[in-house]
């Protein structure tokens, strides 16, 4: 009878960790600014983040639906399409080929991508499907005479072949730095969110990431357990922190990389509406 017992509890906990692992929530948030011009109010951005080849349905049909169903006027992928250890591009191209169906993508990368060392394969596919790559570079989103700014900045993975120190990010400042110190609304696309306080420093506006993959194991009043380069009870693991005039959102992504498993942290697709005040 005991052994009977265990095994479904054992059943059970194997059922709970694939729904914990593949079943999609989306995370709604409304975002107020005054210098969202009027025409971009109710103005609907999707963040796909740290997919890590990981394929929800065949050629990603179910994460696709999930997107349509929230009807965005952008899809923003904030690094981590593929992942070093399980590359596959043909898996990533097939999701983003469904994507750019349902609305323009902005992509900037991860430190996947650099750690891949296959980025010009990566990037040239994406281009090829009319994705825009955002390095290190920016553009204009115009409605009528309005217009916001799309930041996109490149990981510093591409700087170093393992973990980056402080120094790494002086390329990152100098781009900011040079960007116009103008009244536009910008959004950044920026893959690490322990870079919150360099976004603050230059005065941006909303920035999204994710890289903390949620801290894997949420637990309740405390958050997340780990992240990448940041360890145990990292600050920044998921929703929307504000600091100064710069908000960050702070998606959970979407796949896994090494560790296999998530705890009360589910797939995480964010939807984020702009309000214009």
């Amino acid at each position: 009878m005991m052994g009977v017992i265990i095994s479904i509890i054992v059943v059970a906990v194997i059922f709970f960790c694939i729904w914990q692992d593949n079943d999609i929530v989306t995370t709604r948030i409304n975002y107020q600014n005054k210098k969202i011009p009027p025409a971009f109010d109710g103005f609907i951005i999707a963040q796909v983040s740290d997919l890590h080849n990981k394929n929800f349905g065949v050629k990603g049909q179910r994460l696709l639906k999930k997107i349509r169903e929230v009807s965005p006027d952008i899809i923003v992928v904030t690094g981590d399409l593929i992942d070093r250890h399980k590359y596959d591009l043909e898996v990533a191209l097939t999701f983003i080929a469904g994507a750019v169906k349902i609305a323009p993508v902005y992509y900037v990368t991860g430190n996947h991508e650099g750690w891949s060392k296959r980025y010009r394969s990566i990037s040239t596919g994406l281009q090829k499907l009319d994705v825009k790559v955002l390095d290190n570079a920016d553009c204009e989103i115009k409605r009528g005479n309005d217009k916001i700014t799309i930041v996109g900045l490149a990981d510093p993975a591409f700087l170093t072949t393992g973990h980056w120190d402080k120094t790494d990010t002086l390329l990152m400042e100098k781009y900011l730095y040079s960007l116009p110190h103008d009244t536009d609304f910008k959004i950044v696309l920026s893959h690490r969110p322990e870079l919150f306080d360099l976004y603050v420093r230059n005065g941006l506006d909303l920035v999204f990431s994710d890289h903390a993959h949620g801290g894997q194991f949420r637990l309740p009043l405390v958050g997340g357990l780990y992240a990448p380069e940041k360890g145990i009870f990292p600050q920044y693991t998921s929703g929307e922190y504000q600091k100064a005039n710069t908000s960050m959102i702070v998606s959970r992504g979407l796949g896994n990389s090494l560790f296999p498993v998530r705890l009360n942290n589910r797939p995480e697709l964010v939807v984020v509406t702009l309000v214009s005040i």
